[in-house]
């Protein structure tokens, strides 16, 4: 949920610290921090951005050896104390550390006892007296680094430098990601790679309980019981040039304006035109082994838990396997039962994702067989599950998800065509879904080039206090993303419900200043959806019409239209206005877009 970026070689370590977490800055912005070894250490930081930061270090801020942060809060209000790195008392230990220490409390208070005085709120600071005192008991800094974790409860990402060792970083993950970069003579490591590709695209994923020890000529790996372990270095496909806006005003724009070619890509080489059938080799499953599933569970968070509802709604549609979406943080707590002819998907943009990473971990244990549809090649969750389906949808900077969202719903389109053409979905229905398929990229085109007119709705719509979402069936999925997008981006509150539940209680809150975006495809339900707008206009409600067709004027203020496709893909395309219709009431509200308060792109805690 923070970022994090180290440093050893034979350059300045802040300038590389500085560039990588500004592109970090997804991951916490609350305030950042730096430290360099340099005959002794030199700290900066401050509360508030990387830019606020940039500017208080000065230019003599030599050292070849560095860690950074950049924070999101969770023990401690954002402030220029409880900004990272911390220091031990005697400033001679610095770390930066990414999670939560769950009993920091406890060894707080030990500390206290022994007479330590802390500085700040966080639980961060445990860690820099803990292995202070290991370090001064002649251990190496690895050694205390790894004992000092042996009394750690928690999740944790961290970097750690002692100002008497100034070739080297220790580093270490349990829960929450970490990264080794491969330069020339230098290393690096962060909590993405999106801070190292400017500098090497080699990279080195650590597993929980592993720490590692850099210096400029290389690094090793190894257990938290000293067991060294062997690593083999990835090659990442996006390079720095995927994290800059691209001439766009906010990354989330960019974002939306990519995704015919990100669906493109995702695509690409799976769709078989002689069969009309979706080829997944990353499934790692023969045709009978599929077809011995009689259910699917669906597990994700936020967006990707709304995806994963539109993924069951395709499933079920296609290759008729009963199948149902539930949230990962609420279905790692309540004890599932683990049924062996159940295919569990586990959905996470990042593949970091803390809470769907749990529950992965929680299949596995219990023998389910886990497949993961991610973005991040090499991430946590690609590596636990069983097989999947990597998105390529490229780097989504943007804090809201827009084209991993979309990228998500296709991939489900291809596994639902991939299971139903193994089971009893007939040669022409799978062309007609493959031809489908192929039409989204230009129809999501024709959406896009209604920006303007959907900018001006947004300006209409964005002043009032709470906006509500319906949909009935395969719209309410996207409903519940609308109203995600909105809120999160434009803080406008927003509700989703099904069309027809609107009756049984929330059409109480229907009125002048309680505006509807009703999501209806021209599909069989049409008819009941018209019903539903009458009820809402029937109280004064106002209503913006989202689907294929112009209804009667007395149902709608305002309407987008757009292209229809097969109506199992329709959601997909029914997304993209919404999302359009949230950047640009953000936009209207003057609001930080990319960065929306309380928010980080990837949640590596609970």
């Amino acid at each position: 949920m923070c970022g994090i970026v180290a440093y050893v070689g034979p350059k300045d370590a802040a300038p590389i610290l500085l560039e990588g977490l500004q592109r970090l800055e997804y991951r916490g912005y609350d305030s950042a921090g730096v430290v360099v070894s340099n005959k002794g250490l030199k700290v900066r930081k401050v509360k508030g951005r990387v830019a606020d930061l940039a500017k208080v270090v000065p230019v003599r801020f030599k050292g070849g050896l560095g860690i950074g942060h950049t924070r999101w809060a969770t023990h401690g209000v954002p402030s220029d104390v409880n900004a990272h790195p911390h220091l031990s008392t005697d400033e001679r230990i610095a770390v930066v550390h990414n999670g939560i220490i769950e009993n920091a409390g406890e060894l707080r208070a030990k500390l206290e006892a022994d007479g330590v005085v802390f500085a700040s709120e966080t639980d961060t600071e445990v860690l820099a007296h803990l292995i202070a005192a290991a370090v001064d008991e002649n251990d190496s800094l690895e050694e205390a680094v790894r004992k000092t974790l042996k009394s750690v409860v928690g999740t944790y990402g961290i970097a750690v430098i002692d100002s008497e060792r100034p070739g080297e970083v220790v580093v270490a993950r349990n829960g929450s990601p970490i990264v080794l970069g491969i330069g020339e003579k230098e290393m690096f490591a962060a909590s993405d790679v999106a801070a190292l590709v400017r500098y090497t695209r080699q990279v080195v994923h650590l597993e929980d309980g592993e720490l590692a020890v850099l210096k400029a000529d290389g690094f090793h790996t190894f257990a938290s019981d000293a067991r060294e372990t062997a690593k083999e270095p990835l090659t990442v496909d996006w390079d720095a040039g995927h994290y800059d806006t691209g001439g766009y005003e906010h990354y989330l724009l960019k974002e939306i304006s990519e995704q015919p070619e990100t669906i493109t890509r995702t695509m690409s080489g799976r769709l078989d035109e002689r069969f009309h059938v979706a080829h997944l080799g990353g499934l790692n499953m023969d045709a009978r082994e599929t077809r011995s599933f009689r259910r699917v569970k669906i597990i994700g968070c936020g967006s990707a838990y709304y995806s994963g509802q539109i993924g069951a709604q395709l499933i079920e549609e296609l290759a008729r396997i009963p199948s149902d979406a539930e949230p990962a943080s609420e279905f790692r707590y309540r004890n599932p039962v683990v049924d062996p002819d159940t295919l569990y998907v586990a959905i996470s943009q990042s593949g970091e994702t803390y809470d769907t990473l749990a529950a992965v971990q929680e299949l596995k244990r219990k023998g389910g067989r886990v497949i993961g549809i991610v973005n991040a090649v090499g991430s946590a969750i690609a590596r636990e599950v069983d097989g999947g389906i990597y998105l390529h949808a490229g780097p989504e900077v943007s804090v809201a998800s827009t084209k991993a969202f979309t990228s998500t719903s296709l991939a489900f389109a291809l596994l639902a065509l991939h299971l139903g053409r193994v089971r009893d979905l007939s040669p022409a229905d799978g062309r007609r879904i493959v031809e489908g398929l192929r039409r989204l990229p230009g129809q999501i085109e024709q959406i896009l080039q209604q920006g303007d007119k959907i900018a001006e709705l947004a300006k209409k719509y964005a002043p009032h206090p709470s906006m509500m979402f319906v949909g009935r069936v395969r719209g309410y999925p996207v409903a519940r993303e609308g109203a995600q997008k909105l809120k999160e981006i434009s803080y406008v509150h927003a509700e989703a419900y099904p069309a027809s539940e609107l009756k049984h209680g929330p059409l109480a809150l229907i009125g002048p200043d309680m505006p509807t975006v009703a999501i209806v495809p021209d599909d069989e339900l049409l008819d009941k959806n018209l019903t539903t707008l009458g009820e809402i206009r029937a109280r004064g409600g106002q209503v913006l019409m989202v689907g294929h067709r112009e209804p009667d004027a007395k149902l709608a203020d305002d309407v987008i239209v757009i292209p229809r496709n097969e109506i199992e893909l329709d959601p997909i395309l029914l997304t993209i206005p919404l999302q359009l219709l949230a950047y640009h009431a953000a936009v209207a509200l003057g609001r930080d877009v990319d960065k929306p308060r309380n928010l980080a792109k990837s949640v590596t805690v609970e």
